[in-house]
């Protein structure tokens, strides 16, 4: 075990000892009891080294329940065929990328599925401008190479090495943002299913069990798009926006509340008509068209996700709770849209109060909105 990885399990381990309560766990940790539950249900073919069936994982991911009463709640809210296309993919000797716009949760379904496949989501490499080849590789702890030369003792294993020699599931988050010579060292890992380690004269061979999954966004094709050599050893699943305001409602109101009972913020009683009227805002402006077709709008500069919405909303209910009566309402919800409206503050702005002027202001039900928009914007 290496000096950093000694350090981690202790930290982890005092963290338990002192009850502390991590502010996001990890999917395996957060759903345990429905992995547990699933995998004493579970009677069908397992690969190897698999946790769950790629059945198993999809229920995981799209929720279902069991003979026993259990009921597994949905990760994600989207075409099934998708979800067991990413599974099966995991099955073979195919890496997985899922491809999409910003906010179509690439990042929850790929921690998800490691969770459930390999029982950790932990071995990630994150993708930046400045990520290293030894972030894909390996790496060295300098003090014992220099001591006692090149050993392995002294080599630190990446994440993508620890997954290879215990047959596990790694990911790469935004794969698009690294640069293309590092992303390159990827081919032979993919490919062969080995790790050259020259300097030691060895090489780690990948056991059954191992695979990948990359993430990428589509706003960031031409930033290191990926050759063809490496974008053959993937399969690409595209992950859509929701294909309708009541499944992006459903999955707003679902993270909002996952994400409030973690932040020990009360329900709103009412929550869910403002939670209706913030998709509705986004999906407006991301579609450049009112939802009855009748007119026509300009669309902003920023994606508009339904990740950006279960922020908004999120916030507000931190408003409505720490600064209000804790009934949701929309002064608690005009300023986070405002924000992720209006990110030109040229361009964005004259978008935002075109809408206001010509669609929210003449629509039924929505004064207070109105309002509370025009006293955010002033």
């Amino acid at each position: 075990m290496t000096v950093s990885e000694t350090t981690a399990t202790a930290t982890a381990t005092a963290a338990a000892a002192v009850g502390v309560q991590a502010l996001r766990p990890h999917a395996e940790d957060a759903f345990a009891h429905e992995l547990k539950a699933l995998a004493a249900a579970d009677d069908r073919p397992r690969p190897a080294r698999w946790k769950l069936s790629p059945w198993a994982v999809a229920t995981y991911l799209l929720g279902g329940a069991l003979p026993d009463g259990t009921v597994i709640t949905p990760k994600y809210v989207g075409p099934r065929r998708l979800v067991e296309v990413a599974v099966t993919t995991l099955a073979t000797d195919r890496a997985l990328l899922l491809l999409g716009v910003p906010g179509t949760a690439k990042t929850w379904v790929s921690e998800h599925l490691a969770a459930a496949v390999s029982g950790d989501s932990t071995l990630l490499v994150q993708g930046t401008a400045g990520t290293p080849e030894e972030a894909i590789r390996y790496g060295w702890n300098y003090a014992r190479l220099l001591a006692h030369g090149p050993s392995r003792d002294a080599l630190v294993p990446s994440p993508l090495m620890r997954a290879m020699s215990e047959g596990m599931t790694a990911r790469i988050e935004e794969l698009t943002r690294i640069p293309a010579d590092v992303q390159d060292s990827l081919i032979t890992v993919l490919s062969e299913k080995t790790l050259p380690v020259p300097e030691l004269g060895q090489e780690v061979q990948a056991v059954r069990g191992f695979n990948v999954i990359a993430t990428a966004n589509d706003r960031d094709r031409g930033v290191n798009e990926l050759s063809s050599a490496l974008r053959r050893r993937f399969n690409t699943v595209v992950l859509p926006l929701p294909a309708t305001p009541d499944a992006e409602v459903d999955i707003v109101s679902r993270r909002v509340d996952q994400i409030g009972r973690s932040l020990d913020l009360p329900a709103a009683p009412d929550g869910m008509s403002e939670i209706r009227r913030v998709v509705t805002v986004f999906r407006e402006l991301r579609d450049g068209v009112t939802t009855d077709g009748r007119t026509r709008l300009k669309s902003p500069s920023g994606t508009l996700s339904t990740a950006e919405a279960i922020s908004v909303v999120t916030n507000g209910l931190a408003l409505a709770a720490h600064f209000g009566d804790g009934v949701l309402r929309p002064g608690d919800v005009a300023a986070g849209i405002l924000g992720a409206v209006v990110r030109d503050p040229a361009a964005d702005r004259v978008v935002w109060q075109e809408y206001l002027e010509t669609v929210v202001r003449e629509r039924d039900g929505w004064k207070d909105f109105y309002r509370a928009c025009r006293e955010a914007s002033a």
